[in-house]
C-alpha cells in the first residue's frame, strides 16, 4: 500500500512538472506574450494584426527570409527606427520612416520573439542579451 501512494506521489509530480514545460519553454512563453501585448501597442497600427503591412508604405513582417538574413539588425530597427532607407522585403522594395522606440532591451526582445515566432514565423526566444549585444553594433 505505502508503495502504491509513493509511486502516485512520484507519478503525479512527474505529470505537474511536464505540464509546466522546461525553463527554455517558460522562457519563450514569457517572452512571446509580454511582445505580443507590445506589439499591440506600439507596431499593429502601422504593420498590421497578421503582419501584413500596409501596401507599398509599410513593410510586412511576414517574410521569414528577411527576418533570418537581418536578424542581427533587427534591433537596431527597432530601436532607432528607419529614416529613409531602403528595404527589400517580400520582393518589394520600401523606402519611408519608421519613428524609434524609446524603450529597454528587454521589450524590444519581447517584440522581436513575438515578431520571429508569428505571422508563419518560427525563429526561437530573442533575449535582452542579444538585443543588448546588436545593439552595440547599430550603425
Amino acid at each position: 500500500m505505502k508503495f502504491k501512494v509513493i509511486a502516485g506521489l512520484v507519478l503525479l509530480l512527474g505529470i505537474i512538472a511536464a505540464s509546466c514545460g522546461s525553463e527554455t519553454d517558460m522562457e519563450f512563453k514569457r517572452y512571446y506574450i509580454g511582445g505580443e501585448q507590445l506589439y499591440r501597442e506600439r507596431c499593429q497600427n502601422c504593420h498590421g494584426k497578421n503582419g501584413e503591412g500596409l501596401s507599398n508604405l509599410i513593410p510586412p513582417l511576414t517574410d521569414s527570409t528577411f527576418l533570418k538574413t537581418n536578424k542581427k539588425l533587427l534591433a537596431c530597427i527597432v530601436n532607432n527606427g528607419v529614416n529613409g532607407q531602403l528595404l527589400r522585403v517580400s520582393g518589394k522594395s520600401f523606402v519611408g520612416n519608421m519613428p524609434a522606440n524609446d524603450i529597454a532591451p528587454v521589450d524590444i526582445a519581447r517584440i522581436l520573439t513575438y515578431i520571429t515566432n508569428s505571422f508563419g514565423n518560427k525563429m526561437g526566444t530573442v533575449t535582452s542579451e542579444d538585443v543588448a549585444r546588436d545593439l552595440k553594433d547599430c550603425k
